[in-house]
């Protein structure tokens, strides 16, 4: 009979951190590797291979999940996946989503739990040259503004409302392609950009006008962190329907533990995770994904409440954005997020001396080279 692992690994770290304690060799208490059986999981990502799922490579590639007694096989996401959907279907265990995107399908019907809050800040930006006068949303009036739909829309809607500036008749809404070319074009005045991503491709690109990169200060941002209507991102979301099954519960949390000890191993390493990423067939570059790495480490890092588990008050922020908005008809109910399984990671890690806020994290220095090479 399959033992009942996290009971097991609770007493098992404890025992390993005194033992660590004692030898003075925090190294000691790694992980078990000590499996009666292994569970196979899937997990669907939101995108391609890049440093924004790095922690989950991590988990992967450096055995951490293997010392939770897991096999983990890795989906790579596309424009035409919803992992939300992938996760409904039961094709697979557990997905990796934005929060309102899945409240929007839990609100259609779909059984989904978010059991992680990965990012702890939203990554979204709307990016405009240094010249254009858009210093905030209600510059954007009269404006051509890009974004890429899908979802990704929320924070830029409601913050223009907010401001008073309407986006069905007071600015110029079109569908941009998820790079930026229609900025550095001209075609479009504001750009939608995550901040570890689309807003790196600028800094890659030549000025024609010196022949030296773009630097920050060509550039105006709006960070919808600081407008207020920013909306959690990237979270682990779980199937209801099992949540509650013993077994599937058990798997949960060590998945969650796995996955976010993936995320500190990045924290730590993060030019390690780089390289982890590119290993598993990334077509960004090298100085592109070390952007990436440590623009998300700075969106996880810190999480003053403990790895994963969700800020209430971010999630009433997002919560209220979608209602007023009408991205969600309803508040969901209180269902549609727990902290039980998080808080259960934590403890795990906690008991082996694994810091689990990141409170001392800081950003690394990143040189960006021309085409992020």
């Amino acid at each position: 009979m399959k033992k009942q692992w996290t009971m097991r690994l609770l007493a098992v770290m404890a025992a390993l951190t005194l033992f660590a304690t004692a030898c003075g060799d925090s190294e000691t208490a790694a992980g078990t590797g000590d499996c009666d059986s292994v569970d196979e999981v899937s997990l669907q990502l939101q995108w391609v291979t890049q440093a924004q799922f790095a922690g989950y490579y991590a988990a992967l590639d450096d055995g951490i999940y293997e010392r939770y007694c897991l096999d983990v096989t890795i989906h790579e996401g596309g424009v035409d996946i919803a992992p939300q959907q992938q996760l409904a279907s039961g094709a697979v265990d557990f997905a990796v989503s934005w929060v309102p995107k899945a409240l929007v399908s839990r609100e259609g019907g779909m059984d989904i739990v978010n059991v992680a809050q990965v990012f702890q800040r939203s990554g979204t930006l709307q990016v405009s040259w240094a010249d254009s006068g858009i210093n905030g949303p209600a510059d954007l009036a009269g404006k051509v503004v890009g974004n890429w739909g899908w979802g990704n829309e929320f924070e830029l809607l409601a913050g223009s409302r907010r401001a008073g500036v309407d986006p069905s008749s007071d600015y110029d809404l079109v569908q941009q392609s998820f790079d930026m070319l229609a900025l550095l074009k001209g075609e479009i005045d504001a750009a939608q950009a995550m901040i570890y991503n689309e807003y790196a491709m600028i800094l890659e690109a030549t000025n024609p006008a010196t022949g030296a990169l773009y630097t920050a200060a060509d550039m105006s941002v709006i960070n919808w962190n600081d407008v207020g209507t920013a909306m959690l991102q990237d979270a682990i979301w779980a199937d209801g329907a099992r949540l509650g099954d013993a077994a599937y519960d058990d798997i949960t949390t060590r998945f969650v533990a796995g996955s976010l000890e993936g995320w500190m191993y990045c924290r730590d390493n993060s030019a390690k995770c780089v390289d982890i990423v590119l290993d598993n067939g990334s077509a960004l570059g090298a100085s592109h994904q070390a952007w990436q790495m440590n623009e998300i480490n700075g969106l996880i890092w810190p999480s003053p409440g403990g790895a994963g588990v969700v800020d209430a008050g971010s999630w009433s922020q997002t919560i209220d954005v979608a209602t007023s908005e009408a991205i969600l008809a309803s508040a969901p109910d209180s269902g549609a997020y727990t902290t039980e399984y998080a808080e259960a990671a934590v403890a795990l890690l906690k008991a082996r001396g694994v810091d689990t806020t990141g409170q001392n994290w800081r950003r690394v220095d990143v040189t960006l080279n021309p085409g992020g090479e």
